[in-house]
Order: C-alpha cells, then sequence, then structure tokens
C-alpha cells in the first residue's frame, strides 16, 4: 500500500527530526509498503496545502503521531481537518502520547479511523496488513477505533522486548540536512546534529509524567555503534542527541556505553537525558572523555517535600551534589525545574530560582514553567478526583491553553499571586542570563580592538 507519513510544522526556525516517525517509516517500507514524507515541517505549507496534495496525489494510508500538549492538540485538529476535506482522504490513523490516554475523544475529535496506543512499529505492520486484506480490525491488539458509532478499544499490546531488532530509521526519507543544523549546546557551526535513542522507557514514576510504557528496555552498544556509524559515513553526523527519557539508567549501564564508543573509537559530541543519584564523578570523567558535552536532567523542584510528592525519587542535597560533580566533570548541566505540583510554595519557587542562580554555567536559558497534568499521568487523575479538571475535554479546550500558563492550580497560592511570583522568578532568571551574554559580547569587543584578534568571525548568532 501507498503511505503518507506527515511531519508537522511546529513553527520552528529548525525542526527536531521525528525520529518516532523515522521508526515507523522504517518497518512500513521493511513490510512492502510505499512510503512518502510530507514535510511541512521544513516547508511551513499552509494545512490546506495538505489537502491540495492529497487531491492531487492517491495514498492508501495517512498517518501522524503528536505528543501531549496545547500547540499539538490543536494542530492535529487544523491537520485532520485538511485530511477529511480531501476528495481523495486515505484512510487515516494518529498515534502518540497525545491520543494514547484518550483515544476515544481523539477520535470523535479528528474524525480518525484508527488510533495507535502506546509504541507502534509492530501494531502499525499489523493494522497495515488488516487494511489491505479488508479484515476486521478488532483482532490487532494495541489500537481503537469507532464500529457502528461505538467506540472499540482492543486489548494493550505487550512492548516489544528486544528494541535491537528493530529496523533503524529510515533516515533516507527525510530532509536530514535540514534537520542536522539544529543547535544544541556547546555545538560548533560547523557540528552536523541527529538524533538517536539507545534504549525506551523509564523505571522511575513521576507524578506529571504521561508516559504509559513500563520498565526500561536499553538497546545493545553494538546495536547504537551500528547506528551512529552509519549515521557518521553517510551523513557526516559530529553531533549526537540520545533523546531517550534516561540514558543515564544507571550507572553499570552509563559506564558500559562509554566505554562502548572509547573501544569502538566513535569521536563525537552528544548530549543525554541523565538521573542526578547517578551523576557520580568516576561515571562523568568517563562520560566526558567519551564525547558527553551537556546531560539534561530533570530536577523540577528544590524542596523535598514536593520531590517526595511527585515521587521524583531524589532529594536536595542528591540534586545538588549531582551538579557540582557534573559541573566540575566539564560538562553542562540542563537544568528543568517546574512549579506549581501538589503543596509547593512561594519558598519552594525562591528555592529554585536560587539555585539556578548559583549552578548557572549560562550555556542555556533556563526559565521555570508551571507543572502540567497532562491527560495519562497520575496527576491528571488526580486533578480529576479532586475537582479541579473535569475531563480531558475540559483540559484540552478549557485549561491547557499554552506550557507556560497554569493549567490547574494545586497550591494554595491564588492565581494573581501565582503568576505574580513566575513572573517576578523568571524575570530574575532572564535578566541574569542576558546580563551575562552582554559582558561576555563586551569582553569579545575589547579583546578584539585592544588585543586585535585576528580568530574574531563577526557579531553574529548562529
Amino acid at each position: 500500500m501507498k503511505v503518507l507519513l506527515v511531519v508537522y510544522d511546529n513553527d520552528s526556525y529548525i525542526s527536531f527530526f521525528p525520529l518516532g516517525l523515522a521508526y515507523i517509516a522504517s518497518v512500513c517500507r521493511k513490510a512492502g509498503h510505499e512510503v512518502e514524507i510530507y514535510n511541512q515541517d521544513m516547508y511551513h505549507h499552509e494545512d490546506s496545502h495538505l489537502t491540495d496534495y492529497l487531491d492531487k496525489n492517491k495514498f492508501d494510508i495517512i498517518g501522524f503521531g503528536v505528543v501531549g500538549g496545547y500547540y499539538q492538540y490543536r494542530k492535529l485538529l487544523k491537520l485532520s481537518e485538511a485530511i477529511n476535506k480531501s476528495n481523495n482522504r486515505p484512510f487515516y490513523i494518529i498515534g502518540g502520547h497525545g491520543p494514547s490516554p484518550e483515544a476515544e475523544y481523539f477520535l470523535k475529535k479528528t474524525k480518525a479511523d484508527v488510533v495507535v496506543i502506546g509504541e507502534g512499529e509492530d501494531t502499525t505492520i499489523e493494522l497495515l496488513s488488516a487494511i489491505e486484506a479488508k479484515k476486521d480490525l478488532s483482532s490487532i491488539n494495541g489500537i481503537a477505533f469507532m464500529k457502528n458509532n461505538e467506540f472499540v478499544m482492543t486489548p494493550k499490546r505487550e512492548l516489544i522486548q528486544d528494541i535491537d531488532k528493530i529496523s533503524l530509521p529510515a533516515w533516507d526519507l527525510f530532509p536530514v540536512d535540514y534537520y542536522s543544523l539544529l543547535r544544541k549546546p556547546h555545538a560548533s557551526n560547523s557540528d552536523r546534529y541527529m538524533s538517536v535513542l539507545s534504549g525506551r522507557g523509564c523505571t522511575f514514576k513521576c507524578n506529571f509524567c504521561y508516559r504509559m510504557d513500563e520498565g526500561f528496555r536499553p538497546r545493545s552498544a553494538d546495536s547504537i555503534i551500528e547506528e551512529i556509524s552509519i549515521l557518521q559515513k553517510d551523513y557526516f553526523i559530529t553531533y549526537v542527541e540520545f533523546l531517550d527519557e534516561l540514558l543515564m539508567n544507571s550507572e553499570q549501564r552509563t559506564i558500559e556505553l562509554c566505554e562502548s564508543f572509547l573501544k569502538a573509537k566513535l569521536k563525537f559530541k552528544w548530549m543525554c537525558n541523565g538521573r542526578l543519584n547517578y551523576a557520580k564523578p568516576d561515571v562523568l570523567k568517563l562520560m566526558k572523555k567519551a564525547g558527553c558535552v551537556f546531560i539534561n536532567y530533570g530536577i523540577e523542584s528544590l524542596d523535598d517535600k514536593a520531590l517526595r510528592v511527585m515521587k521524583k525519587g531524589l532529594t536536595v542535597k542528591q540534586i545538588t551534589t549531582g551538579i557540582e560533580n557534573t559541573l566540575a566533570a566539564d560538562i553542562s548541566p540542563g537544568y528543568n525545574v517546574i512549579f506549581g505540583n501538589i503543596g509547593e510554595t512561594e519558598q519552594s519557587l525562591k528555592w529554585g530560582v536560587d539555585f539556578l542562580l548559583k549552578y548557572d554555567d549560562h550555556s542555556q536559558l533556563r526559565t521555570i514553567r508551571p507543572v502540567t497534568p497532562y491527560p495519562g499521568s497520575p496527576l491528571y487523575y488526580h486533578a480529576i478526583e479532586k475537582g479541579l479538571l473535569k475531563d480531558v475535554e475540559d483540559f484540552y479546550e478549557n485549561k491547557h491553553t499554552n506550557s507556560d500558563l497554569m493549567t490547574v492550580n494545586f497550591t494554595d497560592l491564588s492565581e494573581d499571586d501565582y503568576y505574580r511570583i513566575l513572573c517576578e522568578a523568571n524575570t530574575i532568571l532572564i535578566d541574569k542570563y542576558y546580563t551575562h551574554q552582554q559582558q561576555k559580547a563586551l569582553e569579545i569587543t575589547q579583546k578584539l580592538y585592544h588585543e586585535k584578534n585576528v580568530a574574531f568571525r563577526g557579531f553574529r548568532q548562529t
């Protein structure tokens, strides 16, 4: 069958490589289907362009996925409208963490034919085979659909245990030269970027996380090395971002991966998501030696009570020690701090600001965002139970209008006070960041003219 996979426009100058869709494209092609990619992200086509494209080109299947977010939700609705207007409307499939927890609602809003729930590779191939053979879809685990105006959700599909067996992403179907221009911390102008998964899942259960997969499934080091080697050879990639929820799943695994990179003599810059309780000096020293330049940490709060409530599995002492160890290893830490979880106070926010000011290495602008109870997360169901949120429609249509605005108030603060202190906190952080940027630019200027710096390449930004 002829399959069109849509990469939606997220209004970025350079977008992330759509890694999940690239895996789906790969397994579809391996199963014998003809796959084409519609890159709205690169060309910034109007949504109506997709309607015209479908009218002029015949496809059997169209599909794409979104995560749970206000922008992604509204984009999904607009693109669904464009698809449904087509005179050649294909069989329409949606997936991702956005639709998966509330499949019935998304089916009704988008008029899609099927929602693929959770991990999509095996499910999608079975689904396409059933559609092609005109078989009943009820026998396929891990999907939802409407039948005679009744909602049908089949049994949950088991996770793919050996993820090494999944075909590597179909990079050749995508404009890699475009995606490789994405800039990340400590990337030079000449670096070429690409994202990679070293595993799937996470062993922790934070109350705000809307991940649906249980446990952690690592890829083998050999499989990861094979992928990076191909990216270097065929696409000249020099900077890799490991997009797993948690590459630093344990000290042992982190050490094994780094030793494997060094043994294979792979030379590349890389960044990953990490855990501060595993940020030990010997581990970080090895990561630095293996090419790591940035570790994105989920700190979330500098209030021990709030950390316990959100089931973060961290203490402020562990966070502080881990950040100090990371900086000592000459690796930049990414500081993710959110505010407004159950029981947090104005003091909680102040502790977060003080921490960010103390340990900022100026590699990124970091602000503090409100916590969002995404559908599927424990916090979402807590909000419904407490009457703070009615349902998924209330979440997407009324409450979650922007990721930097409060969706649900879990604190004892009034809404006005909540926004007042959050505005004050981020004003301090933004002022500090740009003050440093200005000082850095002025130092460069002094060196240029007083030291005749011939290496200067102009007052410009990448």
